[in-house]
């Protein structure tokens, strides 16, 4: 039985570290024999069928994930299971930092805010289907163009005060905010910070673009299309991720 047992240990080696130091560890559930490595800790079965995703390829699907790419699509480029990657974007959402990667500079006089809501077509998106309409309200700084805040909701002055409260203090106490003339933003910014604006204005500028961005690059943001999300969680995680990996873009860029 020793012998046995050590004649497996000599001949295994661990796909993660390389150890031969290893042990048998049970079976799985097709009955093929587990083993542990006693070095790193990682289980594995010899010879295993199952495909085997390298870090490389998962930092490859992490870039995906920030691309107008369906996720049928990343799973036929990416040769992975549609329920594998369901389970990796659930994973990578959980861990986005609540901040989306904003960084303040030394400078923060002026902020632009603004909700898509006079143009329901700009940013117009739903949620398992059209009659369940979701607004995304954003606030992006003007200086670095990084997005400080955004909420999901309706048009409402609810939803309004939902996002004003996500915005860092600093810029709530310190910063002008320029706003399209929706009613519900009344109220909600201090009367002495907010200067409500034509698009004609140029004061938004910025902003628009960026919905334009979201648009060309988040898959469940396009107007007619078979990639949207059925559970708003998700809905709400993709364009989160989106805006993480957007701000850490633009940190890059000043």
């Amino acid at each position: 039985m020793q012998t046995g047992t050590l004649r497996t240990e000599e001949q295994s080696c661990c796909p993660d570290c390389g150890s031969t130091r290893v042990k048998k560890n049970g079976h799985i559930h097709n009955g093929k024999q587990n083993h542990r490595c006693k070095e790193c800790g990682r289980q594995f079965v010899l010879e295993s069928t199952q495909k085997r995703i390298t870090a490389g390829e998962k930092e490859k699907i992490r870039k995906l994930l920030a691309e107008r790419i369906a996720l049928r699509g990343i799973c036929r480029v990416m040769d992975v299971s549609l329920k594998w990657l369901l389970g990796f974007m659930v994973s990578v959402y959980e861990k986005l930092p609540e901040d989306l990667n904003f960084r303040e500079t030394e400078e923060t006089d002026e902020i632009v805010i603004y909700a898509l809501a006079s143009e329901v077509d700009e940013m117009w998106s739903f949620v398992g289907n059209k009659k369940n309409k979701q607004w995304i309200w954003i606030a992006m700084d003007v200086k670095t163009r990084q997005i400080i805040a955004f909420y999901v909701g309706d048009r409402s002055r609810d939803s309004a005060q939902e996002l004003w409260q996500l915005i860092p203090a600093v810029y709530r106490q310190k910063a002008t905010f320029y706003t399209d003339k929706w009613e519900a933003y009344e109220g909600v910014i201090p009367k002495k910070q907010h200067q409500a604006v034509d698009k004609q204005s140029g004061k938004t500028n910025h902003i628009e673009r960026f919905n334009c961005t979201m648009r060309q690059r988040v898959s469940r943001l396009v107007r007619k299309a078979l990639s949207f999300s059925k559970k708003l969680t998700n809905h709400i995680a993709a364009i989160k991720y989106f805006i993480c990996c957007y701000n850490l873009e633009k940190q890059l860029s000043f």
